[in-house]
This record gives C-alpha cells, sequence and structure tokens, in this order.
C-alpha cells in the first residue's frame, strides 16, 4: 500500500459488533441484503465511521453526509465493474469500510496504512485519484468514452461531486464536454452547500433557487421509458424531446435550468438521506440513455448532532468522544502559534496600515486563517471557492488597478493555477503576493496534498521573488516586505501546523529582497537552507557539537530562492570545497539545483550533496515520520554532514 519500505505496527481498537454491517466485506455482500434493511445499514455505517474517526482523527462530516449515496450506489451498481468517480476523497470513508478495508481502517492516514484519498493503487473499486477538487466529471466522462470505444457497451460509470467542487472551473469544462460527446455519464450533485467552509458563489445561489415537481419529473420518467421501449426514442429524437420539455418547464417555472440548457437531463432536487428512495432512483436512471444529473440535497454531518451543529469544525475534527462529542484537543499555551495562524493575524494587522492590501483564497478562509481578517474586514476579503486559478487572476485584475492582494493557496492546490502566476500575474510583474501554505511534507494526508513543487515549478519563472521564513518572525517581515511598493510578484512559502517560537510577535521589519543570513560559522563544510526545514539543520549542528564531533560547520538560511543571494553563495564558493543544501521540496530543480548551476557558472566545483524530496510522491505518515524517510530529520542531516 506505501511506496516506502517501512514495518508498521499498528493496534487497532475492537470493533464494534454491527448486524448488518458485520456480514459486508464487499458490495456484492452489499446487494444481498433487502432495501428494506438499507437504512440500519446506513446507520451502522454512520455509527463505524464515527467511532473510527474518532481514535484515528481524519475527514469526518462529509463522509457521514454521504452515508445513504454511498449504500445505494454499491447496491444498484455492480461495481467495480461499473465506475463511480468519486470528487474529492473526503467523502469516500463509508465506500472504503464497504469495499474490503474496513478491517483496515484504523490505519487510514498512518504511515504504512491505506490511503488518505481513494486511489486504484490500493483497490479496483477506488476509479481515479481524487485528493483535489473538480475532476469527477472529465474523468468519468473518460471512463464512459472508453467503455464505449472498447465495446463494453453494459458498464455504467457514475461521478459524484460537491457543489463546492462544481464551483472549479474544471468541473463546467468537464460539463461542457459531456453535453457534445456520445455518452450515457450519470452525474450525481451532491450539494449540502458546503466546501469545508460554507460554498460561495453564483453556483451556490443558483442551487439554493433550483427545483423541480417531483410529479413532473415522475411523469417524465413514465413517458420516457414508454417511448424507449416503443423505439420512439432514438438520440436525434431525445434531444428534442429535452429542449421542448426545457422550454416547457422554463415557461411555467420562471426558472431556466443551466443544466438542461446543456442538454443533460436534470432530476431533482431529491432527499439524499432517504436510502430506499435513492435506489429506487437509481434503478429507473439506470438504463437511460445521454447524460443525466441527478440533484440531491445532503447535510454535511448527519446523524451525528455535534457535526450538524458546526460543520466546519468537524470537517476534520481530530479526536474525540464520540458518544459525547467533546473534542480532545490540545490547549497547550507554550507550544507555538500555527504558521498559518501567524499569517492571519499579520495580514489583518498590515491591512489596518495599508488601505490596498484585499485577502483571496480559494475556499479555505478557515484552513489558512484568512478568517481572521474577513471577520473585521468583510468588504476587502474574498472568498472565490474552489478556484486557485481565477483567485490568481482575479488578484492579477485587483493589483493592476491598483490594489495590494495577498492570495493565500494551499501549495498543492496552487499547482491548478501554474498558467495563471505566469500568464497574470508574473508577464505583467503586477503586484500580487503569494502566501502558499502546507509548503512542503504536510503529513497524514499524503501525496495529494504535499507542497513538494512550488520551488522547482515557480523558479524559471521571470519576475517572480520566491522566499520561505525559517520561522514567524520572518514571516511576518517577508509578509512586511512583499506589500511595500513595487515588488512584482512575491512568493512565501511556508509548512502546515506549528512553528518553532512561543512569542510570534516581533516588529514589522523589511528583509532586503535577495539577502540570506548565516547562522552559524564553520570551515569544514557549508550547509545551505531555505525555509522552516532549517531549524532541523540548526539542531543537527548543535547535537554534532554537543557529541564532540569535530566537523566545523557553516550555516547559511538562504531566505530567498529568487533572487538568490550570491554574496553567499560567493563567500561559500571561495570557502568551502563541501556543501549540503537542504529544502522541503523536491530535490530536483530547487535550492540544490541553483547553487550547483550558480556554483558551476562561476567556476567553483566544491562537492555538493542535496537533501530534499526524492523524484517519486512521498506517501503519508506523520511530518517526523517521512522527515526520516525522505533524510530530511536530524540524524540524516547529521550524517550527510560527516559522509561529505
Amino acid at each position: 500500500m506505501s511506496n516506502f519500505a517501512v514495518e508498521i505496527t499498528i493496534i487497532c481498537v475492537e470493533k464494534t459488533e454491527f448486524t448488518l454491517l458485520n456480514k459486508i466485506q464487499y458490495p456484492e455482500d452489499l446487494r444481498k441484503l433487502t432495501v428494506d434493511e438499507l437504512p440500519q445499514l446506513c446507520d451502522e455505517l454512520r455509527r463505524d465511521i464515527i467511532e473510527e474517526v474518532a481514535v484515528n482523527p481524519g475527514h469526518l462530516a462529509s463522509s457521514l453526509g454521504v452515508a445513504e449515496i454511498t449504500v445505494a450506489l454499491h447496491y444498484v451498481y455492480n461495481t467495480p465493474e461499473d465506475r463511480i468517480v468519486w470528487d474529492v476523497g473526503h467523502q469516500a470513508y463509508g465506500h472504503k469500510i464497504l469495499t474490503g478495508r474496513r478491517d483496515q481502517f484504523c490505519t487510514n492516514r498512518k504511515l504504512g496504512g491505506i490511503k488518505p484519498f481513494p486511489s486504484p493503487q490500493e483497490s479496483e473499486y477506488d476509479t481515479f485519484a481524487c485528493g483535489h477538487a473538480s475532476n469527477s466529471v472529465s474523468a468519468a466522462l473518460g471512463m464512459a468514452v472508453a467503455a464505449e470505444l472498447e465495446g463494453k457497451k453494459d458498464r455504467h460509470v457514475v461521478a459524484v461531486i460537491g457543489d463546492g467542487a462544481l464551483s472549479g472551473g474544471l468541473a463546467f469544462e468537464g460539463l461542457n464536454n459531456v453535453s457534445s460527446s456520445p455518452n450515457d455519464l450519470l452525474i450525481i450533485l451532491n450539494d449540502n452547500n458546503m466546501s469545508i467552509d460554507r460554498s460561495v458563489g453564483g453556483m451556490k445561489q443558483y442551487l439554493l433557487n433550483l427545483s423541480t415537481n417531483e410529479t413532473y419529473n415522475a411523469i417524465r420518467f413514465k413517458a420516457a421509458r414508454w417511448m424507449h421501449r416503443k423505439g420512439m426514442l432514438n438520440e436525434d429524437r431525445r434531444k428534442g424531446i429535452i429542449r421542448l420539455t426545457n422550454a416547457v418547464k422554463s415557461a411555467i417555472s420562471h426558472q431556466q435550468n443551466i443544466f438542461e440548457g446543456m442538454n443533460i437531463r436534470y432530476f431533482g432536487p431529491f432527499d439524499g438521506h432517504n436510502v430506499k428512495e435513492l435506489v429506487r432512483i437509481l434503478k429507473q436512471m439506470k438504463d437511460m440513455k445521454g447524460p443525466k444529473l441527478l440533484h440531491l440535497h445532503t447535510q454535511k454531518g448527519h446523524g451525528y448532532a455535534p457535526a450538524e451543529k458546526d460543520v466546519t469544525i468537524w470537517h476534520a475534527p481530530g479526536k474525540f468522544n464520540p458518544d459525547t462529542g467533546e473534542r480532545i484537543v490540545d490547549n497547550d499555551p507554550t507550544k507555538p502559534q500555527k504558521y498559518q495562524d501567524v499569517f492571519g493575524h499579520t495580514l489583518l494587522e498590515l491591512a489596518k496600515q495599508n488601505p490596498k492590501i484585499v485577502g483571496v483564497t480559494p475556499a479555505m478562509p478557515s484552513g489558512c486563517s484568512m478568517n481572521i481578517m474577513m471577520k473585521e474586514m468583510p468588504e476587502r476579503t474574498f472568498d472565490v471557492g474552489i478556484a486557485e486559478g481565477h483567485a490568481v487572476t482575479f488578484s492579477g485584475g485587483m493589483a493592476k488597478d491598483g490594489l495590494l492582494p495577498f492570495c493565500n493557496i494551499y501549495s498543492a492546490f496552487a499547482q491548478r493555477a501554474f498558467d495563471n502566476i505566469i500568464h497574470d500575474v508574473a508577464l505583467l510583474n503586477l503586484n500580487v503576493v503569494f502566501c502558499f501554505d502546507r509548503a512542503g511534507l504536510v503529513g497524514e494526508d499524503g501525496p495529494t496534498h504535499h507542497g513538494a513543487f512550488d520551488l522547482a515549478a515557480l523558479r524559471p519563472i521571470p519576475n517572480l521573488t520566491i522566499s520561505s521564513p525559517m520561522d514567524e518572525h520572518e514571516l511576518r517581515r517577508l509578509m512586511y516586505t512583499a506589500q511595500l511598493p513595487n515588488k512584482g510578484p512575491f512568493v512565501i512559502r511556508y509548512p502546515r501546523g506549528g512553528g518553532e517560537l512561543q512569542d510570534w510577535r516581533c516588529p514589522l521589519e523589511e528583509v532586503k529582497v535577495g539577502t540570506g543570513r548565516k547562522l552559524h560559522d564553520g570551515s569544514d563544510v557549508a550547509v545551505l537552507s531555505i525555509g522552516p526545514i532549517g531549524n532541523n539543520v540548526t539542531r543537527a549542528i548543535q547535537q554534532l557539537e554537543e557529541e564532540g564531533d569535530k566537523i566545523s560547520v557553516a550555516h547559511y538560511d538562504m531566505r530567498f530562492l529568487k533572487p538568490i543571494d550570491e554574496n553567499i553563495l560567493e563567500e561559500v564558493g571561495k570557502k568551502f570545497k563541501k556543501i549540503v543544501t537542504v529544502e522541503n521540496g523536491a530535490r530536483m530543480g530547487g535550492l540544490g539545483s541553483a547553487v550547483l548551476e550558480w556554483m558551476n557558472e562561476h567556476g567553483y566545483e566544491p562537492k555538493v550533496i542535496r537533501l530534499g524530496l526524492p523524484d517519486n510522491f512521498v506517501e503519508h505518515g506523520k511530518v517526523c515520520e517521512l522527515n526520516k524517510i525522505v533524510g530530511l530529520d536530524e540524524e540524516s542531516i547529521k550524517k550527510a554532514i560527516k559522509e561529505i
């Protein structure tokens, strides 16, 4: 299940004995139940998820909200031969439990355990990768076309997408192609008015207002099935009838339906928590020809009162008491603030001083702590929904006309806006501050969420300043520097979770762009690091000294990847024959590569060891465990210093 050769011992809590769930290993067992037994199974499945996530933290509320949809899909469709494509793996815990992984579910998100999100590498029931949102419609359409071309005409394909993910541009591109390509795809719209925070934008409002009379749907169902049996519903007639019924329905309801306007038949909205009704509807729709969309209303966290009351907190609540709903929160006042909280407080502080500052985030105001500014300055903060490319270009538009956007995106999600960064910001040298949260290894969310590629991907782009603070004071200073006049596009990347300093507040002072700093002097080996991983270097050097090692080590915090501090590089090139570079990002193309390039171009020939993320996807586990595996922990850094 993992790319790593690791031995693990995971002790699982004793599972509750459930009347129905204990009989089910795979969906074929589920299909032996009667329809009347399915509500009880949904209740048991929901309870099983709650008990597991209470002791092994993960994504809770999303999976609780789709229990009935999950059961109904595997009951009606012949999975894995039929394809279910989930959009965002937050909702797939029930799917995993019903597809042969209940006994292993206690290893979810743990090093060497089952993956945090569905993956075809783990199970044939997992049809596609779904760590990032909005890709299900496109992937499912590809599978539907493949089934047709390969002669597998009995294969059914279903995409399950949430209303939050539907705001993503890729989802619209997929819908556009679904409407014009011959296919029998079923799209299930899981509408709970949420992504992680509340859904935003015009699509959210449209779905809130969209309704269709159930009697009308029932009559159209029956009419369509009768015409199909009589051979009257060929493709040309089907499209014509859809256009006619769309026109009639729009005239009666005074409401346009965007999906039917794209020749995608729309059914709903229906109650997504009535599993018996869902089974009936899915069976009726199963063999309908042409693309279809089934709109289901669900409640995130459904069936667990604490999660229903505060869905944002219970999206990923950490450990909790499953019976009382009391969360087990570490309130140790001596622990450092999270980097994202330092960002949020500092952004508000800067915005109070600089009226041109605005905040932009694609659907993550709580996760990146922009909600701190949003609470006090709602008119100057913008949650644009799951739309990273738009977030960047929207920021570019505001910068073009004089504002100063701080655009905060998780590093892994910023990959989706690569072209926008180049074409819509860097090309025009616009003053946009990109704050890339969750940079480097993020831990239990695994390879879809590690911020591994930002340094290497962005380094070749002209006009960009690329920086990474070693601690919270440096983060504040870099944010202050980035908002000064005429800095151009400015990248600040920092990791997930807690920082280094108990007292994170400090004066806001300018850092000269392109300058690093020497933290420790030495004469034998020079270690060049960038970002918070430099704290591991500091500890490694301290340990070497405490152990009585005679190697004299200099440590430089480069602070900027671009422009890189050439004064430091010249000093190192003249003084040292041995260099170790350390970065919490892809080793190929990042800081180590930049140092090698500079040394080669300026006639220096030191021996260089580059420490960073390897040329393979790093699996999930605690950050400390992963650092050890990829060679970024203190012991590995000490070893590299000794070996060179």
